[in-house]
């Protein structure tokens, strides 16, 4: 192993033929591409940025302009025959549109290079849409074969504004008489393929397109992006050669759509390239911003992310107007599928936080946000320190001190404080920020443990009160209900913690704790 040649690393291509021409590792997704092609016309796939594509559909543009020798060695090459289609492709993965104006100039600007690309022109008066049809008539008659058409994050002008109602429900119009040129030109088109990180309802964006096949949730196309186990193991071995598979396993995998989960390709890339250190690669790469507007506004109680359940409906719902804060988690990355159950004829899908580079980083930004507290890291680390060494009365003051860093403007601004809520996502956030294993409405024979944190030397069952009840009321509960019992023969020490909270204070007011085995 330690003589085989490595392939460059891809970090940032997104272009088949480079990959194939100058060396680069490619992981072969052809054999998706070659099914996609041999049973539809019309199709439909979401995941969050940095997925991979972008190369995709590069993949398939080489494919379809008739490239056959760029295939040798992979699934597709001795499969397909390689007919060529005159190809036009939109991509709205540059640049920043902010206005109608912006969107105009930039559509321009993309059907000019496909214009360009095919030997075509279209009438300088002629709108967008009404040059994106020509453009499909022309391309249809002069190269006397039918047309395929790719587009890249459809939706990105939207996403870019969703802050800005107004003018992200411009755009979001604009978008639907852009798309539906396509269902009106169907006699012209071989085959479509588009991709985005959301998936917006029919209704308010696809209506004049409702011929897509959505295959986000399509079992047979579960790792047609990012990289599987398999791929780790055998593709990427001599760039892994001796590294811990579980260790990594644990911090990047586990991206699941109704299938195998699979690995962020940038993480991987980025993990091998600079020397096996774990880092948080993909989530550095945007930091959710819109997201905590969101869990601010709705006033999300953050252990409830241990036990989403969605449906069709839920993981769908995306649009303008009406935002979940679950919805945009899962259509974003942050949450992923677990698993499903299915009642009568329901589909019920049980979303967890993929790993722990999310959780890390995610809970990380989410605490930060709900605190705005100038220190964070160090009092982060004093409350790990506390925890670790079972210091209760030390977790007292580091979780006082945790409290009252919040700056007083940040009360004056937001609401969340008034809910008792909001001081246990805090705790929550905080805890699962230092990647502890901490379950939230751990359930029992006799009802819900707020939290539970395992370590590996000792087993901590914590209640929360508020509202003129306190930690040792808490600590009553956790014993009358036999909290602690499921967790007694774990041959480890198991502690009771109740944690009282003041809302006048806006503060810890009081904190219990005793062993119970």
């Amino acid at each position: 192993m330690s003589g085989e040649i490595k392939k460059l690393l891809p970090i940032g291509k997104s272009t088949f033929k480079t990959l194939i021409e100058e060396n680069y590792l490619y992981v072969d997704k052809t054999q998706y591409a070659l099914t996609l092609i041999q049973s539809g016309t019309y199709y439909f796939l979401s995941r969050p940025r940095r997925f991979g594509k972008s190369l995709f559909l590069d993949t398939l543009a080489t494919i379809f302009s008739g490239e056959k020798e760029l295939f040798k060695g992979l699934h597709i090459y001795d499969k397909h025959a390689f007919p060529k289609h005159p190809v036009i492709r939109i991509s709205f993965n540059d640049g920043l549109i902010r206005s109608k104006a912006d969107f105009d100039q930039y559509v321009y600007q993309m059907l000019d290079e496909n214009q360009r690309h095919l030997q075509i022109s279209c009438p300088k008066d002629f709108n967008g849409a009404g040059c994106f049809k020509r453009l499909i008539e022309e391309a249809h008659q002069k190269y006397q074969t039918k047309v395929i058409i790719l587009i890249d994050e459809y939706d990105k002008p939207i996403l870019d504004n969703i802050e800005k109602p107004d003018i992200a429900t411009e755009l979001r119009d604009e978008l639907k008489g852009f798309y539906s040129v396509i269902k009106g030109a169907d006699q012209y088109i071989q085959f479509v393929f588009m991709t985005g990180v959301s998936k917006f309802s029919k209704l308010s964006l696809f209506s004049g397109l409702n011929n897509l096949e959505d295959i986000t949730l399509d079992k047979r196309y579960a790792t047609i992006c990012g990289y599987t186990q398999n791929d780790i193991e055998t593709t990427f071995a001599a760039h892994l050669e001796g590294q811990d598979f579980n260790q990594i396993k644990t911090c990047y995998n586990v991206y699941k759509w109704l299938g195998e989960g699979v690995y962020n390709p940038f993480d991987i890339l980025l993990f091998i390239s600079k020397g096996f250190i774990f880092r948080n690669y993909w989530f550095s790469t945007g930091t959710p911003t819109f997201l905590l507007k969101i869990l601010e506004k709705n006033q999300y109680f953050l252990p409830d992310l241990e036990t989403v359940v969605a449906d069709d409906s839920l993981l769908n719902s995306f649009d303008v107007n009406h935002i979940q804060f679950e919805t945009l988690m899962w259509q974003t990355g942050y949450l992923t599928i677990s698993h499903t159950e299915t009642i009568l004829d329901r589909i019920e899908y049980h979303l967890i936080i993929p790993n722990k580079e999310v959780q890390q980083s995610l809970l990380g930004v989410i605490a930060q946000h709900l605190t705005q507290s100038a220190n964070f890291v160090q009092l982060s680390n004093d409350v790990l320190r506390a925890l670790l060494k079972l210091d209760f009365e030390a977790l007292k003051n580091q979780l006082i001190a945790l409290y009252a860093s919040i700056p007083y403007e940040h009360f004056t601004h937001s609401k969340m404080h008034l809910y008792e809520g909001y001081y246990v996502s805090v705790f929550y956030a905080y805890l699962k920020a230092l990647g502890l294993e901490l379950i939230a409405e751990d359930a029992t024979s006799k009802g819900r443990i707020d939290l539970t944190l395992k370590q590996p030397d000792a087993t901590i069952v914590i209640e929360f009160k508020a509202d003129g009840a306190t930690a040792e009321d808490a600590l009553v509960q956790i014993k009358g209900k036999g909290y602690a019992n499921k967790y007694l023969n774990n041959g480890k020490p198991v502690y009771a913690v109740g944690i009282g909270f003041d809302k006048e204070q806006r503060n810890i007011a009081n904190l219990a704790y005793q062993i119970v085995c």
